[in-house]
């Protein structure tokens, strides 16, 4: 039996590395548009953060999207990922 690796990201809320599949990814486009990538599969620059409302605030206090992304995010986005976090829990 061989073991296979489990892929590993870190939050940008907590700072902790997790499987892969437990965390949401966020996904910055090249027309600079910012959403969340249920499939993980988008393409673009994406950032990984935890399935809690409280990692998002975290992000949110700490600028790790804008780190993430180099870029400065608008209030708008940052209250849409709150609500589509929302309807994940």
């Amino acid at each position: 039996m061989s073991n296979r690796k489990i892929p590993t990201r870190k939050c940008i809320g907590c700072g902790e590395q997790k499987p892969k599949r437990d965390l949401v990814r966020i996904v910055r486009s090249k027309e600079g548009d910012i959403s969340m990538d249920m499939t993980g599969k988008k393409n673009g620059r994406g950032a990984y953060i935890c399935r809690s409302e409280d990692c998002l605030k975290k992000a949110i206090r700490s600028k790790g999207l804008e780190r993430s992304f180099k870029m400065a995010i608008p209030e708008e986005i940052y209250e849409q990922l709150k609500k589509e976090m929302n309807e994940l829990a």
